[in-house]
């Protein structure tokens, strides 16, 4: 469920309008495997947490192995969850083999989860000055 999550989030975060006065969140992704496809990312609210929406998003297609960087303009203030899947094969859900994702995936913290996370801890705070994070992709093995 996590992982279908992921992937309808960072689809849905695309058609949402950004609010004036707001500042950009960077994120940087490190350990990005030359797998094709696209990295959809996705930075979602508490109230929009593992649901398929976000308030805003971001695509990098076909990206390049090492440190990705992904910019999310005039991000307002507040507390979000970011939700990263690098789609290779483009159609938009994360492939599974069984219970384990068979696509590279990312979240504040997700090196450290060992189950289905809460909001609080992958969130992280979006000040009036903005964002700057780096956080490791995982991949299958």
């Amino acid at each position: 469920m996590l992982f279908k999550t992921l992937s309808l989030a960072a689809a849905a975060a695309f058609s949402l309008a950004a609010p004036a006065m707001a500042e950009d969140v960077t994120v940087t992704l490190t350990g990005v495997q030359a797998r094709g496809g696209v990295i959809l990312a996705a930075l979602q609210t508490e109230a929009q947490f593992m649901q398929p929406a976000g308030t805003y998003g971001e695509r990098i297609t076909d990206p390049a192995s090492g440190a990705v960087r992904v910019t999310f303009r005039n991000v307002a203030a507040g507390d979000y969850a970011l939700m990263v899947l690098h789609d290779e094969d483009g159609d938009g859900q994360m492939k599974m083999n069984g219970y384990m994702p068979a696509e590279g995936w990312a979240m504040v913290n997700g090196d450290t989860l060992r189950a289905t996370p809460t909001f609080d801890q992958v969130k992280f705070t979006v000040t009036a000055s903005g964002a700057d994070l780096s956080v490791p992709m995982s991949y299958p093995r």
